[in-house]
């Protein structure tokens, strides 16, 4: 009995020993994250690389093709196992050039023009060379068009509406959709004719002054529908150079559907004419001056290039295998693609360069945890969460071993704090425990917060696939500690998406932080708990 005593105490010893070495080596770990993330933070050159080397990287792109191989190659040279996995394919390719325009006429000052601030959706027409024409409003009525269309062929043509990023539809069921509102607008113009009519019969009125009509009247007249490029098909084919809308500043552009993914869509069918969205107070100055019948000229050269497809897009994958549970998973993510008028600094520059980073600090502090660490660059976030579904449905059989998976997708901001369930808290508080010591003006905490529905349908970010399959998504709360004056509004699909939005102080502490607590989550002896986390509908 006394023996076994003895080596029942050995065994304790032995066991508090090796737990007190490990807890060391984790200790150190940590201790070299936070050096290396402090003096030599490499969180901007990834995004310099990312943003200004490569650029916007729509899927389908050339520019993404290259962020994915940059990206693999980077996680490769850090000692991780990457793979770069299918996720899908466009239908053509497509890879922007450079763009510019002017407006000339005699009204104007100088013989040079007036440069114009103007963007196009990707995915859409580009101009055959520098194109240079006359300027017609869009016909709203047939007897509008019947007026103009002599003037059409090499016209630029000012259509009503303002832009939201989508180009003018140019499918079938748009063209239906035209026809349907432009036999609507002929009865309200027909009854709308009636209706003066016989107000100037009952007064004896000859001019129609309409700010002087009684109300009776006016609430007799109806409203035509508005329809953007009501005749697009028809003026297409009438050979104008390109529509252009009138857009808010910053501009805001997106992609063209049909092209991308359309039914019809194939390299012999490709858009045929430009579709320009322009600054609002350029795009009204030149509706005046064509109103007033001012002999004035646009001129445009836009280089937007197309490939014969398919062109297949991939995920990223890179991992850091796990000593102990190689299985289950720490996943952090962000989604590689971009849109392409601006270069994708912040969405999504804010999420993968941090997670890059986060890489790089976990390789250079020789970190071995006991569960796999993965880092995921999804693709085609912007047209539809296409990688992070890809990625679901190729791996189902991880998603109920994975720990958590944080996904950032906002702004520059510098991580804050978690708000996790109550099953959780106790756990975050420990893996957090170092995060004090980065940085005093960017403190950290750790909130509770109740069980949430479970989502049944995704919603705007990546997470939201994996949280539809039960996945815990806890993402880092971010704030503007130092009040620098984001907005995320301005950015938000618009040219100004750009790498001088960044905030590289938030985003380096972000990436310090960010390591701190994956590697600390990936060290427990269990994963984190789901309990509360979703309330099943």
């Amino acid at each position: 009995m006394k023996y076994r005593t003895i080596f029942t105490g050995l065994l304790l010893s032995a066991g508090l020993l090796i737990l007190s070495i490990q807890v060391q080596a984790q200790d150190a770990v940590i201790k070299k994250i936070i050096q290396e993330g402090t003096t030599n933070n490499l969180t901007q050159d990834h995004l310099d690389v990312l943003s200004n080397r490569i650029g916007g990287r729509p899927v389908g792109s050339d520019a993404y093709n290259a962020a994915v191989a940059w990206s693999a190659s980077m996680f490769e040279s850090w000692g991780l196992e990457v793979s770069v996995e299918k996720a899908g394919e466009t239908k053509v390719g497509f890879s922007r050039g450079p763009w510019s325009g002017k407006i000339y006429g005699a009204v104007l000052p100088g013989s040079d023009g007036i440069h114009l601030h103007f963007a196009t959706p990707s995915y859409t027409a580009g101009t055959k060379g520098l194109q240079r024409g006359h300027v017609v409003i869009e016909p709203k009525t047939q007897a509008d068009f019947e007026r103009v269309k002599g003037r059409l062929k090499g016209a630029w043509v000012l259509v009503s509406g303002t832009n939201n990023g989508w180009p003018v539809e140019r499918t079938p069921e748009a063209d239906k959709r035209r026809d349907s509102v432009r036999i609507l607008n002929e009865e309200i113009a027909r009854h709308n004719n009636g209706v003066m009519y016989r107000y100037r019969m009952r007064t004896g009125a000859r001019m129609m002054n309409l700010s002087g009509m009684e109300e009776e009247l006016k609430d007799s007249l109806r409203k035509p529908v508005e329809e953007p490029a009501l005749f697009y098909k028809q003026m297409v084919e009438a050979g104008i150079l390109g529509v252009i809308q009138s857009s808010p500043v910053p501009i805001t552009a997106l992609w063209d559907k049909e092209t991308v993914f359309g039914e019809n869509s194939s390299f012999e069918n490709l858009p045929n004419v430009a579709d320009i969205k322009l600054n609002e107070h350029q795009y009204k100055y030149i509706y005046q001056l064509v109103y007033e019948r001012h002999p004035i000229e646009l001129e445009f050269d836009i280089r937007n290039h197309f490939r014969p497809g398919p062109v297949p897009f991939h995920n990223v994958v890179a991992t850091i295998r796990g000593t102990k549970f190689p299985n289950e998973y720490v996943m952090v993510s962000g989604h590689l693609d971009s849109y392409d008028v601006a270069t994708g600094g912040i969405d999504c520059g804010v999420g993968v360069t941090p997670a890059m980073e986060t890489a790089r600090l976990l390789s250079v502090a020789g970190a071995k945890p006991k569960r796999s660490i993965v880092f995921i660059l999804f693709a085609g976030e912007e047209f539809g969460l296409l990688g992070a579904k890809a990625w679901v449905e190729q791996h189902k059989d991880r998603l109920d071993r994975i720990s958590n998976l944080f996904n950032r997708d906002g702004g520059p901001l510098a991580a804050s704090g978690v708000a996790v369930p109550k099953a959780m808290y106790d756990d975050f508080v420990k893996a957090s425990k170092h995060i004090s010591s980065i940085n005093p003006d960017f403190p950290f905490t750790v909130d509770t917060i109740p069980a949430r529905p479970w989502p049944t349908t995704t919603g705007s970010t990546d997470a939201s696939v994996f949280a539809i399959q039960g996945v815990p998504t806890i993402m880092l709360r971010d704030r503007d500690v130092k009040g620098y004056d984001f907005n995320y509004r301005e950015i938000w699909h618009t040219e100004r998406d750009l790498y001088t939005k960044s905030i590289p102080e938030y985003q380096e502490h972000t990436s310090v932080v960010q390591a701190v607590l994956v590697y600390n989550l990936a060290n427990l002896n269990h994963l984190l708990s789901r309990e509360g986390m979703y309330i099943k509908r």
